[in-house]
């Protein structure tokens, strides 16, 4: 009878250690396998899932836009003074809605080449009006010809001109015209061949984005999706910033850092954006970065909203700036497992440098440079609910499961081999006595 239950507490003890055994090898064992699983559906490649819902989202994004209306501007033409500014918005547009063209896999560095259609919805019911609503704003050629054409004659012709098509440092624009394009009755009188056509994100529809490479994730599964350079160039980079639950699926969150916008002192990567030295302060302002190589030598600046992270000299001339880290900041939440940005927000701001031109009437009277924001704009994404339940299912859930089972075994048995051999000891220690 003492034999029958020994030998039953031993063989309880060697099913429990056996269990803790079968637990712990699960672990590495069983993430290798759904890695392998998920891996296998994950890749950007013809066949896979992910490549189904990666050439045309489901996700739903938009572009919001708020549009700095100038308040002040004969005061800023006649004194020079502070522009004074007034934020309107958001204006809703639905953007990156097209599928994806010209995709190129390239397995020896395992990227993907594709460009993106570009197309522009109005959505009303996500806007505080219409794309026939007004404002003041600084007058984007006016601006332009007088930083470009900088000869005292040339300037003296350009005067002549703006005068007869009655323009000025600023003009009233309706939102359409000012983001898709309008006929610039200046530039209209030039008498040589110019683009008479002038608007910030002109021209727009009918268009492409890109080229855009990214990996495949075929050699690495953390990189899919993840953007390796656009238009040949290499591309910003965003720092971990903490772990957040997104509908239910944990998320590693990353911010585009400050020092994306700093100086060529604080950021030597950033020295190819310093072209002015007076402007600049021999390259010592941060916060904006000089585009004007991009943009056929328009002075186009980009910058954070409200000028967020800039140095003073940037954003002392205008009033009515109110950064702020939470509502201004870009980040993208991603999922570890897979790589897949579940959650963004691309925040970025519009500014045109104008300066003292004294040959033309519309510019003399200034007395300093100014970098003048036209707009900001916040292009964000986030899963779907449906779509977040089906990677809770397909790829969270299980997961989840295996480390629960995991845990489990792992738990189950060294209690029952504890509890055993303990048993064990005691009926052998009564059997002594």
């Amino acid at each position: 009878m003492g034999c029958d239950r020994n030998c039953g507490l031993i063989a309880g003890a060697v099913i429990g250690a056996v269990l803790a055994v079968f637990g712990g090898i699960l672990m590495p064992v069983g993430d290798m396998l759904i890695e392998k699983t998920i891996k296998k559906e994950i890749v950007l490649e013809e066949g896979t899932l992910a490549f189904k819902n990666w050439v045309k989202t489901g996700t739903e994004v938009y572009r919001q836009f708020w549009i700095y209306d100038v308040q002040n501007p004969q005061e800023v033409m006649v004194n020079s003074s502070n522009i004074k500014v007034k934020q309107r918005g958001p204006y809703t547009y639905r953007v990156r809605y097209l599928a994806k063209e010209n995709i190129t896999q390239d397995p020896e560095d395992h990227t993907v080449s594709f460009v993106q259609p570009n197309g522009a919805i109005f959505e009303p019911s996500l806007s505080v009006g219409t794309e026939n609503d007004t404002f003041t704003v600084l007058n984007l050629a006016v601006a332009g010809a007088a930083h470009i054409y900088q000869n005292a004659f040339v300037q003296s012709v350009l005067n002549s001109l703006i005068k007869k098509s009655k323009s000025s440092m600023f003009q009233n624009r309706t939102l359409k015209e000012l983001l898709w394009g309008y006929k610039d009755p200046f530039l209209t009188l030039v008498p040589y061949p110019v683009p008479t056509t002038v608007g910030v994100f002109y021209p727009y529809n009918n268009t492409v984005d890109g080229v855009y490479k990214v990996f495949s994730g075929k050699d690495n599964i953390s990189k899919v999706a993840i953007i390796d350079t656009y238009k040949g160039k290499r591309s910003i980079y965003a720092v971990f910033e903490s772990d957040i639950n997104l509908k239910g699926i944990p998320v590693y969150r990353f911010v585009l850092p400050s020092k994306a916008f700093a100086s060529p002192v604080q950021n030597p990567d950033n020295h190819c954006f310093c072209t002015e030295a007076i402007i600049s302060k021999n390259c010592t302002s941060y916060g904006v970065l000089d585009i004007s190589k991009c943009k056929e030598g328009k002075p186009v600046y980009i910058s954070l909203p409200h000028f967020l992270h800039a140095s003073p000299d940037i954003s002392e001339p205008i009033e009515g700036l109110n950064p702020n880290e939470e509502e201004h900041r870009t980040y993208l939440d991603i999922e570890p497992i897979t790589g897949f940005t579940l959650r963004f927000a691309k925040r970025l701001q519009v500014n045109m440098l104008v300066k003292p031109a004294r040959k033309i009437e519309a510019l003399k009277s200034l007395t300093r440079n100014y970098i003048v924001p036209i707009l900001w704009l916040n292009e964000t994404g986030t899963i779907g609910d449906e779509k977040a339940e089906t990677f809770r299912k397909q790829v969270t859930g299980k997961i989840n499961l295996l480390g629960l089972v995991e845990i489990i075994l792992l738990s189950v048995g060294v209690v029952m081999f504890v509890a055993f051999m303990i048993s064990y000891c005691a009926c052998r220690s009564k059997k002594v006595k």
